[in-house]
């Protein structure tokens, strides 16, 4: 197979859709030939301080470009959070203020040069060109595009129809994501398959300022979470953040399905099609799948912890599930005499009283090992503890 042809296979890997392949096609095979790099865009509103899983399928993607010879536009959206992106809301979203954005916006450049390289990534902030563009140039931008067009959108038009109200800075947003477009000239732009409006405008006014070129449009599928039905959402709690730490992301992963398994592979892993496809057919003839998740949930770990990282998580996985021993590293706390279920908060084991209550219930607890059933256990001065919720949580507390 040629190399052209390798790239666009990788390319093309895990995309719901794409507008523009050959033009990617001829991009791809300048850089072969002349090693002329090209531009490939991501917008991210910094609306929260943390990434998770879902968040990174586009910057694998991204990845992939840059060893098929894209610079990576990774454009912070900094001004646009403060609008707060209409996709797929049923309400006006809350603005952000200037500090929350700046915070998050900080936390994001740590975070992503986990996965990118840093010397093919351009950070960008697009408060720098749309501060720029002004009152005037922002009118002159809202007359781009007509009212009509813009309720053909699926969201506006059913909060439209169902008399939702919809701010007019809602309708300039995806305006001021497409002139993103304008102000980078970028080739191709990437985002999530809820972006597709938003990318298509970044086409349409590159087009309308004369910019010389049309972006190429790819869209990715939204990664399902842990449950296995609705997209990784912090709001529904089945999401893997990529700070988490090294055991509880390795034990998420392997919480997951092994159909779930593929598709994670698919969107997430930096192995080839070609040892993707191998795994699978060892799978068919007999390897059990848990082997192959494990393989997973180790790369993940090492991603977003370093090397070792994840052999070390399973090590102690092993040990609390298989062996029923206690991880290496427990957080430590020193406490007053009190009951387990202030305990269990004060330990952050539990957000809450009736959390900790409800977890003694459905019998989660262990107390140096032993599973409790009542709630009206005392932690006694001078003793030490090991608390347990499950096999994911450990604290080890001395009482004063």
């Amino acid at each position: 197979m040629d190399k052209v042809k390798e790239a666009l296979n990788e390319i093309q890997r895990g995309t719901s859709e794409i507008i523009g392949l050959e033009k990617i096609e001829e991009l791809v095979k300048k850089f072969f030939e002349t090693g002329e790099r090209f531009t490939i865009k991501a917008g991210f509103d910094p609306t929260a301080p943390d990434l998770h899983l879902g968040h990174t399928v586009l910057l694998q993607k991204l990845k992939t470009f840059q060893k098929y010879g894209a610079k990576v536009q990774f454009l912070i959206g900094d001004f646009t959070a403060q609008i707060g992106d209409p996709s797929g809301k049923n309400k006006t979203r809350k603005m952000l203020t200037p500090e929350e954005v700046a915070q998050n916006a900080q936390t994001y450049k740590e975070q992503v040069f986990k996965i990118l390289d840093k010397e093919l990534t351009n950070v960008v902030f697009n408060s720098k060109w749309l501060n720029a563009l002004g009152a005037a140039g922002i009118v002159e931008l809202t007359t781009t595009y007509t009212v009509a067009r813009m309720l053909e959108r699926d969201d506006f038009e059913k909060r439209f129809k169902s008399n939702t109200p919809i701010a007019i800075s809602e309708f300039i947003y995806p305006l001021l994501q497409g002139y993103d477009s304008v102000a980078l000239k970028s080739d191709i732009e990437i985002g999530g398959t809820d972006q597709k409006f938003n990318l298509l405008m970044g086409r349409h006014l590159q087009k309308v300022y004369n910019v010389g070129k049309e972006q190429s449009v790819i869209m990715m599928p939204l990664l399902v979470g842990l449950d296995g039905i609705n997209k990784m959402s912090k709001s529904l709690g089945n999401y893997i953040g990529i700070t988490e730490d090294p055991d509880t992301i390795f034990a998420k992963v392997l919480s997951i399905s092994d159909e779930l398994m593929w598709d994670w592979y698919e969107l997430l892993s930096d192995k080839s099609i070609e040892e993707i496809e191998k795994l699978k057919e060892e799978v068919k003839n007999g390897r059990n799948p848990k082997e192959i998740k494990e393989m997973l949930a180790i790369e993940i770990v090492d991603r977003f912890h370093g090397k070792g990282a994840g052999l070390k998580a399973k090590e102690n996985f092993d040990k609390i599930h298989k062996q029923n021993k206690l991880p290496d590293e427990i957080p430590e706390f020193e406490i007053e005499p009190m009951n387990i279920v202030d305990a269990l908060v004060e330990t952050k084991l539990a957000s809450s009283k009736s959390e900790a209550r409800r977890h003694i219930k459905g019998g989660a607890v262990r107390i140096n090992q032993e599973k409790i059933s009542s709630q009206d256990i005392d932690l006694k001065s001078g003793e030490e503890y090991i608390l347990q919720i499950g096999k994911r949580k450990f604290a080890k507390v001395k009482v004063k």
